[in-house]
């Protein structure tokens, strides 16, 4: 399939589509203080995607339900142009218990939505209402309600169960909110914007004994010991200084008495790179590294190395289109000249694989960062983010362009 660039960027009804967005926007943040109340964990999202679905059924989509378990896809065709445009948002929440205090809290315990895709997905949702009753756009437009984003799973699941051959996109764009970021500020990253992020399970197998004696043990706390310490030279003397990586042991248990040299201690660990590359040779020394430095102190390493999901690579000429839209949806002050990429995770980066696009970030303001349990998503945001949703639509598929040939 040829790459079908972005139109030459059309006259913006700006003011005109976040007038009509915020007449609704009580609606919306209601709806999105909803969902926050009743989160649901990945591929659990029943309540969520039935939502979703009878919405757009409602507003006049085509609606498929069913894909990756719980995944939505709403169609909405005008016109006679065969551009055809993808918009995602995700809806799964995290296994985190709430302590926000607030009157619309979590009310199943241990699970919150403390990434906002309760806002994401409340976003995609007012932009589609007003598209459906006030858009003016010349195409197909695919709204993708994506489950299962925390585990990574949801995207590969819903491309693997034919989401693009059902459902074709010349070009498809996410957006997640940002802590810490002006409200409403769009960054927009070419190239890396998020990294890739992949495990590995580790565990050092020695000999146990006594406390007393370690001379007659094979002591795996030791071992394991040096073994986190060795892995940070990966970063230091393995990756190109001017490049990007991760390394962080996060989990290490074994043993259960002080004066007692355990079997074995396991260890976790994440590994994360903006670059095929890098990726690929922390995949190498991570694993060589553990056997080596083990093997110098008596002990063994069995390692479970376990590939995550790629980095968020944006396509510059998406990504400039989606900077030029925002700049005149929302303003100049609302979109930075520079946006610095995240060493986070998204698995939007198997749809980016996919097809061309641009992942998008939107400023939550002065929050409490992602996946704390004091987390909300910032409801300021809401029009802001659907009116450049709203506003993309349109100028990617622009009224009175007629047929194209990709």
């Amino acid at each position: 399939m040829s790459q079908l660039a972005p139109p030459a960027l059309p006259p913006l009804r700006s003011a005109e589509i976040r007038a009509g967005i915020q007449r609704d926007n009580a609606f919306f943040v209601a709806l999105r203080q909803d969902l926050h109340r009743h989160p649901e964990l990945a591929f659990a999202e029943h309540r969520t995607s039935a939502r979703v679905a009878e919405l757009l059924q409602g507003w006049g989509y085509q609606v498929a339900t069913g894909i990756a378990g719980t995944g939505v896809v709403g169609t909405l065709q005008r016109g006679h142009g065969s551009r055809r445009l993808g918009l995602r948002a995700d809806m799964d929440a995290l296994p985190i218990h709430e302590a926000t205090g607030l009157p619309y809290a979590s009310v199943n315990a241990g699970v919150m939505h403390a990434c906002g895709h309760d806002g994401h997905t409340a976003i995609l949702l007012a932009a589609a209402k007003y598209l459906a009753q006030h858009g003016r756009f010349d195409g197909t437009l695919h709204l993708i309600f994506q489950p299962a984003e925390e585990t990574g799973a949801g995207a590969r699941r819903m491309i693997e169960e034919g989401l693009f051959e059902r459902f074709p996109c010349d070009a498809v764009f996410g957006l997640h909110n940002w802590p810490g970021v002006g409200c409403g500020h769009v960054g927009c990253v070419e190239g890396p914007a998020m990294a890739s992020v992949d495990q590995a399970h580790i565990t050092v197998h020695g000999h146990g004994g006594h406390g007393a004696e370690p001379q007659h043990a094979t002591d795996p706390v030791l071992a394991a010991a040096h073994l986190i310490t060795a892995l940070q030279s990966v970063v230091a003397r393995n990756v190109d200084p001017l490049e990007m990586a991760v390394v962080t042991v996060g989990s290490i248990h074994g043993g259960q008495a002080s004066n007692v040299i355990p079997d074995s201690v396991a260890l976790r660990l994440t590994a994360r790179a903006f670059k095929p590359a890098v990726r690929q040779l922390l995949a190498e020394r991570i694993p060589a590294l553990a056997r080596a430095q083990a093997a110098s102190l008596g002990a063994e390493a069995e390692v479970d190395y376990r590939l995550g999901f790629p980095p968020v690579h944006n396509h510059g000429a998406e990504t400039r289109f989606a900077r030029e839209v925002a700049r005149q949806a929302l303003g100049d002050e609302q979109v930075p000249a520079t946006f610095p990429p995240r060493t986070a995770s998204e698995d939007f980066a198997f749809m980016l694989e996919a097809r061309p696009g641009s992942y998008l970030f939107v400023g939550n303001g002065d929050t409490a960062p992602l996946h704390n349990p004091r987390y909300d998503f910032n409801d300021a945001v809401l029009p802001q983010a659907a009116t450049l949703w709203a506003s993309l639509v349109e100028s990617y598929l622009p009224a009175g362009e007629g047929p194209h040939h990709g």
